[in-house]
C-alpha cells in the first residue's frame, strides 16, 4: 500500500477545465500575445499553507501544465521579522505532496533586492519618490478616506539630491525602525488610497534567513511583487480579490520602471470554508496560544493538517477543481471538502477491523485455544486490492453500541435471544449478558453456528445486522483521535472573539480502542477505513509507543444528501 506521505503527482489526464483566467490565458496564446505561459506562486514563508493556497497552487501550476508552460515557486521573503526556514521548507513540502513541482524555478524575492534597490533610485531620481521622515501612524492618519484626499507629506517636496542620500543611509542602517520610508510620489488625492503615495522601502534592522545583516531596508510587497514577476517573464500574475485595488499601483510601476518584460495581473475569489479560520495571522495565534497541537493540527485547515488527519492530495485537488475559479468570494460548505476526500478514498483505501468501545463476547461453544484465519476483501470497491487473512478466536470484542439489552423497536444488533452476523466469520447469538458490581455490561457469552463459515448459513437465514470484531487474543491497544469543527460557528471569521468560538469537543481522544492486529505495522501516514466507523489516519505520534490514529472523515456524507436533495 502507499501511504498518504508520499507525493502523488497531478493528474495530466484530468477533464480540460474552462474559466474566466483559463480563456483569458488562451485567448494569449491563440492571438501570438504569448508563446509560453509562465505563471508564479508568490508564498510569504511566515507560516503554513492552508486549503486556500491549495486553490491558488492548483491555479497556477494547472495553467502552466495545460498549456506546456512552467510555474514558478518564489517565495516573497521581504518581511525578516516574521519568516523563518522552517516554513520554506514546509511550504516546499506540501507543494510536492500536493502533486506539483517547480522544477529549476525556484526563486526569492530576496534574489532581487539589488535590483529592487536600483528601481528605487531610478524612481527617486525621476521625482517620482521621496524619503517620508513621518512616522506610520502619521502617514496613517494624512492617507484621507474614501471620501476626502489625503494631505501630503512635508517632506514631499524635498530635493532628489536629499532623498537619493537619505536613501544610501537607510540602506547602510544610519537610522532606526520607523524613522523613515520610501515612498512613490503619484496623488494624494487619487480615489484609489493605493496611490497616496504609499510607501515603498521600510527600515528593518533584523537578520533576513537569506541575505542576514546584508540589508537594512526591505521594499514592501506591493513593490517587490510586480516588479519580480517582471524579472522572471512572468505572463500572467494571478491573485486572489483583495488585490484589486492594488493593481493599478502594480501597473503604475511597471510603466514607470524599465522592467524587462509586461506581466498582467488577474484577480479570482479566494476560497472560504464554513467553520474555518483563514488567515494565517489567526492560525498563528491558534499555534502559539497552545489552542491546537502545532500547524499540523489535523483540525487545521493547513495542508500539514489535512495530510496528517489523512486527506489524500487527490481529494484536495479535485476539491478546488469541484469548487472553480469565479471572480465573486462565497463561502464554500467544508462538507463538499469532506465529500471530495470521502469520495477518493472509497476507492482506494483499504479496509480494516477496530472496535473503538470494545465489550468482550465469548463464544462458549467454540473450542478453547483455535484460532481460525478468515480472508477478508481489502476493498470491495477494488477488486484488484485482493484479500487478507484476520484471526478469529474464541473472544472477540465487538462496539459497545452494537448490543442492547433491551433493544429499541429499529434497532437490529446484537441483543440477548438475538442472532447477529459476524462479518467474514460466523452466526452468533447472545445467550447471556455479564454486569460489574455497577451495573454496567462488560461480557457478552455468545454460541456460534459452525456451519456459517464465512458469515453465510446454508439454510438462508439472513440476520439484519452485520457486526465488525477483532479477536482479543490478537488485538492491539490504541489510542483513536476523533475530530470535528474546530469552531462551532459556520463563519468565525466574522465573530469579535473567534477563539471563544472553539469547540472543546472539536478533539475527542479515545483510549482502549482495540485494532486488528495487522494495523500495529501500518506506516504512519496510511489512510485505512475502519469497517462501519469511518476513515482513519496513524499518526506520526505512534512513534512513541501505542498506535495512534486520527479520524479523517466519517462515512457519513451528509453534504451529498444535502446536494441531492437539491
Amino acid at each position: 500500500m502507499t501511504t498518504q506521505t508520499t507525493t502523488e503527482p497531478a493528474d495530466a489526464a484530468a477533464p480540460e477545465r474552462s474559466d474566466f483566467i483559463r480563456d483569458i490565458v488562451a485567448e494569449d496564446l491563440r492571438s501570438g500575445k504569448h508563446t509560453t505561459i509562465v505563471t508564479r506562486f508568490p508564498p510569504e514563508p511566515n507560516g503554513y499553507l492552508h486549503i486556500g493556497h491549495v486553490k491558488a497552487i492548483a491555479l497556477d501550476f494547472g495553467i502552466a501544465q495545460e498549456t506546456g508552460g512552467r510555474c514558478h515557486l518564489r517565495f516573497d521573503d521581504t518581511n525578516p521579522v516574521k519568516e523563518e526556514q522552517e516554513y520554506i521548507d514546509a511550504i516546499e513540502a506540501d507543494i510536492r505532496w500536493l502533486g506539483f513541482d517547480w522544477g529549476e524555478h525556484l526563486y526569492f524575492a530576496s534574489d532581487y533586492f539589488e535590483q529592487l534597490y536600483a528601481w528605487a533610485v531610478e524612481l527617486i531620481r525621476t521625482g517620482l519618490a521621496y524619503v517620508d521622515d513621518q512616522s506610520a501612524e502619521e502617514i496613517r492618519a494624512t492617507r484621507g478616506t474614501l471620501t476626502e484626499p489625503g494631505v501630503a507629506s512635508p517632506w514631499r517636496d524635498r530635493s532628489v539630491e536629499e532623498n537619493l542620500d537619505l536613501f544610501a543611509r537607510m540602506r547602510a542602517g544610519e537610522f532606526p525602525d520607523g524613522s523613515r520610508v520610501l515612498r512613490a510620489r503619484i496623488d494624494m488625492a487619487s480615489p484609489n488610497i493605493n496611490l497616496r503615495d504609499p510607501v515603498l522601502y521600510r527600515i528593518l534592522h533584523t537578520t533576513h534567513p537569506r541575505t542576514g545583516t546584508d540589508w537594512r531596508i526591505y521594499p514592501m510587497y506591493d513593490f517587490a511583487h510586480g516588479q519580480s514577476d517582471a524579472i522572471e517573464s512572468v505572463t500572467h500574475s494571478l491573485c486572489t480579490l483583495e488585490y484589486e485595488a492594488h493593481r493599478p499601483l502594480y501597473d503604475w510601476l511597471l510603466d514607470h520602471l524599465p522592467v524587462p518584460s509586461r506581466p498582467r495581473q488577474i484577480e479570482f475569489a479566494r476560497l472560504n470554508l464554513t467553520h474555518t479560520l483563514m488567515s494565517k495571522r489567526a492560525l498563528r495565534t491558534l499555534v502559539q496560544d497552545g489552542h491546537v497541537r502545532g500547524w499540523d493540527d489535523p483540525r487545521m485547515p493547513t495542508v500539514a493538517g489535512m495530510r496528517r488527519r489523512g486527506f489524500p492530495a487527490q481529494g484536495l485537488r479535485d476539491f478546488v477543481a469541484m469548487v472553480g475559479i469565479a471572480k465573486a468570494d462565497n463561502i464554500i460548505e467544508v462538507g463538499m471538502l469532506e465529500y471530495a476526500v470521502r469520495s477518493v478514498l472509497n476507492r482506494t483505501a483499504q479496509r480494516r477491523f477496530a472496535v473503538l468501545d470494545p465489550i468482550k463476547v465469548v463464544i462458549e461453544d467454540y473450542p478453547e485455544g483455535q484460532v481460525e484465519l478468515m480472508e477478508v476483501p481489502n476493498n470491495p470497491e477494488d477488486p484488484t486490492a485482493g484479500t487478507r487473512q484476520v484471526p478469529f478466536s474464541r473472544e472477540l470484542w465487538i462496539e459497545r453500541d452494537d448490543f442492547m439489552e433491551e433493544p429499541a423497536p429499529k434497532f437490529f444488533r446484537l441483543a440477548p435471544g438475538r442472532e447477529v452476523r459476524l462479518r467474514a466469520a460466523y452466526l452468533v447469538t447472545c445467550i447471556g449478558v455479564i454486569k460489574d458490581e455497577s451495573g454496567r455490561v462488560v461480557e457478552l457469552r455468545c454460541t456460534y453456528d459452525p456451519a456459517t463459515r464465512g458469515g453465510d448459513a446454508p439454510d438462508g437465514r439472513r440476520p439484519k445486522a452485520t457486526l465488525h470484531w477483532v479477536s482479543a487474543a490478537h488485538a492491539v491497544p490504541a489510542e483513536v483521535r476523533l475530530y470535528g469543527h474546530l469552531f462551532r460557528s459556520a463563519d468565525p471569521g466574522a465573530l469579535d472573539d473567534p477563539i471563544a468560538d472553539i469547540d472543546p469537543e472539536s478533539e475527542r481522544v479515545l483510549t482502549g480502542c482495540q485494532l486488528e492486529g495487522s494495523l500495529a505495522e501500518l506506516p504512519v501516514g496510511e489512510t485505512v477505513q475502519f469497517e462501519r466507523l469511518g476513515y482513519f489516519c496513524k499518526d506520526p505520534d505512534s512513534a512513541s509507543g501505542a498506535p495512534v490514529f486520527d479520524r479523517t472523515v466519517t462515512l457519513k456524507d451528509t453534504w451529498a444528501k444535502v446536494q441531492a436533495r437539491g
